[in-house]
This record gives structure tokens, C-alpha cells and sequence, in this order.
């Protein structure tokens, strides 16, 4: 029997979090990450890319939150940006706003990383060309951990910093989770490859030939509890496939494995994850 892999284009379309200060949050996400406010209700915020309807991040304020820091859930939403002068204008921003940042060269990626004022972690990054990656012959994808070149990004901004460019997307997502192995076997079932083990500290996973669309870590402890849903934080996460056939294939292969879903609608189905997180594979339109 062949083996089912997600095709290649599989995109991650959009996050919502669970939050407790709308306002806090949105004011964040828009003055200083760079997504523009789409809609607002009372309870929701949907934020995107400038003149696009199209949603990244949901913020979904709930009532009676509680916050357990020592649970599975987000290590950190990763913006991807089309260039490495969008990455300098981003670094150059935060720094006038004295905004608190790590980083890191990867590799296939240079990276920025901070968190947003409840706590959830932000990577804003920009991928190598793939020509540049270190690519094995069984598919797996080398990342290093080495220390950003910041000046020759800062050389690349040309100080027109207007929120996030055209073209940004969420490029991967980032768990702490309960159990690495049952992460591991969860992703696979799913038709997603493997693309680096570190073992029992972390996995990185993805669709296709990208470097990885999911990573999965025990580093804050293993067998943390699931999260709750009153927990602030991730909620959901979504996928997209690039057309109907291969979401009924999708849905095939896990009625195959009799993978249960928790909602199924007409090209939408939602899983929980072991992690208590919400995973949706959608169908693009």
C-alpha cells in the first residue's frame, strides 16, 4: 500500500487565539507585529494583510480565562515574509519600538523572535532560497542554531516600515506538547513527513519539500497536561488544501485509519490534536 503524503502545496491559512484583552491584543498585533484589522465584534478580531479580507490571526476573547503556563500548547506562530528587506524593516521596527527580541540563522531561514502581551510566542521570519538549503537524500532538511546576521539585515530595510507586506503568510506553527511520540505518530497519520528528529527534545514536520509547517517540543517538560478550553492561548489551527479532490482524499485516508473528527461539514473537518488543540483542513475555494 503506498503511503499517503498532504500535497505539497498544503498551506497553513490561519490561527486563532484564545485571549483575554481584545483591545490589549489587537492594538499589539496591528501598531507593532504589522497585521491590519479586517473586522471587530465585541468578542472576535480578524486581522490580516493590508486591502486582503482574508484572515491570518483570530482573536477570540473568551470569558473566564484561565492561564496554565505549564501545559501543552503555542510555542510560536511564524510569520513568513516574502524578503529579506521586509525581515529588515520588521527587525528595524521593533527595535525603535524597544520591543524585546531574540534571533536566530537557521540555515534555511533567518528568524526574529518575541511574544505578544499574554504571552504567546511570535516568530517573524524569511526563508533562504531553497538552493541554499542543506537538503540529505532520504528528505530530511538541516536546520542549524547559529547567530543572525543582524547588521546585514538592518542593511537590507529601507526604513518604509507599513505593517506586514503583500505576500506574508503564517508559514508554520510551533507546539510545546503533552507526548513527542504521540505528536510524531499524530503528524505522520496525517500525511505530514517528517524533516528533522532531534530526538526526544523536538521534531519538525511538513508537507511537501518545505523545511517544516509543524514543530513539536518537550523543552518547557513531557507529559504536560492537554490544554483547557478556557485556557488563553492557541485554539485552532488551519490547513488548506489546494482543491476539492484532495480534501476527499484527505477525508478518505483518515476514514481509512478511522481517524475521528470532531465536526465535518462540506469541505471543513476539524480534529483535536493530542494536544487539545483544534487542527482544520479545509478545501481551497
Amino acid at each position: 500500500m503506498m503511503t499517503y503524503r498532504l500535497p505539497s502545496d498544503l498551506e497553513l491559512k490561519e490561527i486563532t487565539l484564545k485571549v483575554e484583552n481584545l483591545a490589549e491584543m489587537v492594538s499589539f498585533y496591528t501598531t507593532i507585529i504589522g497585521l491590519s484589522l479586517i473586522k471587530q465584534t465585541d468578542n472576535l478580531a480578524f486581522l490580516g494583510i493590508k486591502e486582503s479580507t482574508i484572515p491570518l490571526l483570530i482573536l477570540n476573547k473568551i470569558e473566564r480565562p484561565i492561564n496554565k503556563m505549564k501545559t501543552a500548547g503555542l510555542y510560536h506562530i511564524a510569520f513568513l515574509l516574502p524578503t529579506r528587506k521586509d525581515l529588515g524593516n520588521s527587525l528595524l521596527w521593533l527595535l525603535q519600538n524597544k520591543i524585546e527580541i531574540g534571533a536566530g540563522e537557521h540555515g534555511y531561514s533567518e528568524a526574529l523572535y518575541l511574544s505578544d502581551p499574554e504571552g504567546n510566542g511570535i516568530e517573524i521570519y524569511r526563508d533562504r532560497p531553497i538552493e541554499e538549503w542543506d537538503i540529505r537524500s532520504n528528505g530530511d532538511i538541516i536546520g542549524v542554531v547559529e547567530e543572525l546576521d543582524s547588521e546585514g539585515i538592518m542593511a537590507t530595510a529601507d526604513g518604509h516600515w507599513s505593517g506586514f507586506p503583500e505576500g506574508t503568510k503564517i508559514g508554520h506553527v510551533h507546539f510545546q506538547v503533552s507526548d513527542l511520540e504521540a505528536s510524531d505518530r499524530f503528524f505522520k497519520d496525517l500525511g505530514f513527513s517528517l524533516k528533522a528528529n532531534f530526538g526526544k527534545q523536538a521534531k519538525f514536520f511538513a508537507a511537501g519539500d518545505y523545511h517544516h509547517h509543524i514543530g513539536a517540543n518537550t523543552w518547557a517538560g513531557r507529559k504536560l497536561p492537554k490544554m483547557d478550553k478556557n485556557q488563553l492561548g492557541i485554539d485552532a489551527y488551519v490547513f488548506e488544501l489546494p482543491d476539492k479532490n484532495a480534501y476527499v482524499n484527505f477525508k478518505a485516508h483518515l476514514d481509512l485509519l478511522a481517524i475521528a473528527y470532531k465536526i465535518e461539514t462540506e469541505n471543513r473537518l476539524e480534529i483535536e490534536d493530542p494536544n487539545g488543540i483544534t487542527a482544520i483542513f479545509t478545501a481551497k475555494k
